[in-house]
């Protein structure tokens, strides 16, 4: 192979590092154990360590003589440096393996490798909210590709396919976001949502018919993210009757009272609907117009008057006497009167007010003891005389209003016999008795012609 496989050493002299390998030379073997013993004395020293040179650089095969002559001298020399030439020669080999077997494997890995990558790239497309755009990718499924591209999905909106679906090269993946909208449609308001960008495309999912509806917005309108509030009214039949006639309109109107204008109705004065003109018209409804005139009546009704009775110590008992005549009171009551289509409707009371209060009647009543009779005076017929001036009613009064009760007296007698009051109020027993003390005063002059009876 070109290196020494034999000793090398100068005659008598031990080679150093720093010697040239020149100085050497090349002998024959001889055998160690015939060589002479050097005397020690005193001139022994320690020899210095040896170092094994450096190795020079060799040269190639078959180019130097020198080297080929080195190593047909080396080879006779000594056969366990061949087998050490060998050996260090299958060590390089097994060496230069070791090293190129992992090459081998890194190759073969990334080999393998590639081809995993290759696979497990794959080209989608995402379109999210109506904007298409092309990506490749390593994600597993539709979850992994809206985390690993920032797209947030909530409960309302799509995603299609769903979350969670594996991907393959080539899918198609559309989300579609949901878009609030509070919708009052035909008077009714919830909110609800929708994947529509267009209130016109919202309308087609939700199943409203907008064919002659009123629509609070363009149908072209885009919704935004945030939502809108949208109105609409549905077209409906509604039929209006009024005046003897019928009217069937189609309408979109808010209200009644649109919908009786819509259908050539005027209402005036206190005319009404037989529906509130303020409510929603409902499709096949029938609105009737009510023509209402009115008018006021005031009626005025007496208020009873009470009685007060009130003890007279100066009265003889049973004897009674009104002090003050009751007078009714007065209430006065408004009624509303109207008439619908015609005909007169019960009166309605709008207000009710009290004019004037009422008077009690006041009476006195005697409380003092009755004398048994007037002395000359109580065999008399007085029955008699009562018949022929009064009838016999105590009550009665003549024509003129003078004379009243049983014997007719005028007030000023009445009183200056100690009657109070008019005579005709008192009692029948107190009236004779009045009458008794007049006939022992005046005998029968004060009744000239009915005294006679007394006697007979």
């Amino acid at each position: 192979m070109g290196a020494r496989s034999g000793p090398l050493e100068r005659v008598g002299v031990s080679r150093t590092q720093s010697e040239p390998a020149e100085a050497y030379e090349y002998l024959a073997p001889y055998d160690v154990h015939s060589a002479p013993t050097l005397p020690y004395g005193d001139t022994y020293r320690p020899a210095p360590p040896v170092h094994e040179p450096t190795a020079p650089a060799l040269p190639r095969q078959g180019t130097a003589p020198q080297a080929r002559q080195a190593q047909a001298v080396r080879a006779p020399v000594d056969g366990r440096a061949e087998r050490r030439r060998r050996a260090r020669c299958a060590g390089r080999a097994d060496t230069s393996l070791r090293r190129l077997l992992p090459r081998a494997l890194v190759v073969a890995f990334l080999a393998g490798g590639t081809t995993a990558f290759v696979a497990k790239d794959k080209a989608v497309e995402l379109t999210v909210d109506g904007t298409p755009r092309t990506l490749h990718t390593f994600a597993d499924d539709v979850t992994e590709l809206l985390a690993e591209q920032g797209v947030q999905v909530g409960a309302h909106d799509v995603v299609a396919p769903a979350p969670g679906t594996p991907l393959t090269s080539g899918e198609d993946v559309t989300v579609q976001y949901g878009r609030p909208v509070l919708l009052t449609l035909d008077g009714h308001r919830r909110q609800v949502w929708t994947t529509a960008e267009t209130v016109e495309g919202a309308l087609r999912g939700l199943g409203v018919r907008t064919q002659g509806a009123y629509l609070s917005t363009e149908p072209s309108r885009r919704i935004g993210r945030e939502g809108l509030a949208l109105v609409v009214r549905t077209e409906r039949v509604v039929t209006v009757m009024a005046d003897g006639r019928t009217r069937t309109v189609r309408t979109n109107a808010a209200t009644v009272g649109e919908v009786v204008e819509e259908a050539g109705v005027t209402l005036r004065g206190e005319d009404t609907t037989s529906v509130p003109a303020a409510g929603f018209p409902r499709d096949g409804q029938t609105v009737t117009v009510l023509r209402i005139t009115g008018s006021r009546e005031v009626r005025e009704d007496p208020i009873p008057f009470g009685e007060r009775r009130d003890e007279d110590a100066t009265l003889y008992r049973g004897t009674e006497v009104v002090e003050q005549a009751g007078r009714p009171g007065l209430r006065r009551t408004t009624y509303a009167l109207r008439t619908v289509n015609g005909v007169r409707q019960k009166p309605r009371r709008l207000g009710t007010e009290v004019v004037r209060e009422p008077s009690p009647r006041i009476v006195r009543v005697g409380t003092r003891p009755r004398p048994a009779s007037v002395h000359g005076a109580d065999r008399l017929n007085w029955q008699a005389l009562a018949a022929c001036e009064s009838g016999g009613r105590p009550d009665a009064v003549d024509p003129s209003g003078t004379y009243g009760g049983l014997y007719q007296f005028d007030t000023g007698t009445w009183h200056a016999l100690g009657g109070a009051g008019r005579p005709q109020d008192a009692s029948a027993a107190e009236q004779t008795y009045r009458a008794q003390k007049l006939y022992v005063s005046s005998g029968t002059s004060a009744w000239p012609h009915c005294g006679a009876r007394l006697r007979g």
